[in-house]
């Protein structure tokens, strides 16, 4: 492919690749063409691969709320699933840029490390993961969701009059047993946000902005790391819920 010559430092993620594709473990991969995107400015192929998927979905989560007008100063920010991938790097960049973000998670052992990320309150995750009313009090300005099932109906009918939630993924599950009070009553925008087939260009700009953002102090925070001989347990440990953030595989 002309676009692409030997020696050139590139980035691919999504595509199924380590989904329905084999490979993402591997030391070498043939790829088509069209998935790679040059390495971001600023960002080594290792600082890449920690942000992953996880990050790279929630700068999307973040882009937005930012093209439905949601600003810093219009309320605080939820983040669900918040000591997740997508949840982690959502918190450190939402309060990058100046929100106040609340974070609900269900491991209360991990307050010191959102609140080291930027969080400002913590939520039990318990309170939002039942069956709820159609329409609760306005807490929240805005909210990136990557839990789905009852915590996202009930984060859709606590938003603010005009505010909106981006929805990523389903954790809880992927049911949305809510009504329509919260879009009909307060205006709420419920985005859609899908990672794995963006263009091109959308994903350069938010590797861009990630680039931007996060700092290499940040990441670590963020990230831990293990060998290829510890895919597997880590891989267990992530489905039972008891890691935070991302885990960075060395492959070589």
């Amino acid at each position: 492919d002309p676009r692409w010559q030997v020696g050139d430092q590139v980035l691919v993620n999504g595509w199924g690749l380590g989904e329905v594709r084999w490979g993402a473990l591997s030391e070498q991969i043939s790829l088509k063409s069209e998935w790679l995107q040059p390495l971001p400015n600023g960002l080594t192929g290792r600082q890449c691969m920690m942000f992953g998927t996880a990050g790279y979905t929630a700068m999307l989560c973040v882009m937005a709320l930012e093209r439905y007008g949601i600003q810093a100063d219009q309320g605080p920010v939820l983040v669900t699933g918040a000591a997740g991938g997508v949840g982690s790097v959502a918190v450190a960049i939402l309060a990058k840029l100046g929100y106040e973000v609340h974070a609900s998670s269900g491991r209360t052992s991990e307050t010191a490390y959102l609140k080291g990320l930027g969080a400002t309150e913590i939520i039990d995750r318990q309170s939002l993961s039942e069956p709820g009313r159609p329409l609760n009090k306005e807490r929240w300005a805005a909210a990136i969701d990557s839990v789905g099932s009852h915590t996202l109906a009930n984060v859709c009918a606590s938003i603010h009059y005009g505010g909106a939630v981006a929805a990523c993924g389903l954790a809880q599950g992927m049911d949305l047993p809510a009504t329509v009070a919260p879009f009909i009553l307060r205006g709420v925008a419920l985005l859609g946000v899908e990672s794995v087939y963006r263009p091109i260009p959308q994903r350069i700009q938010a590797w861009d902005r990630l680039a931007q953002l996060l700092n290499p102090e940040a990441l670590s925070l963020i990230s831990q790391e293990g060998g290829l001989e510890d895919a597997i347990p880590l891989a267990q440990q992530l489905l039972a819920g008891q890691l935070r953030g991302r885990c960075l595989i060395r492959v070589s």
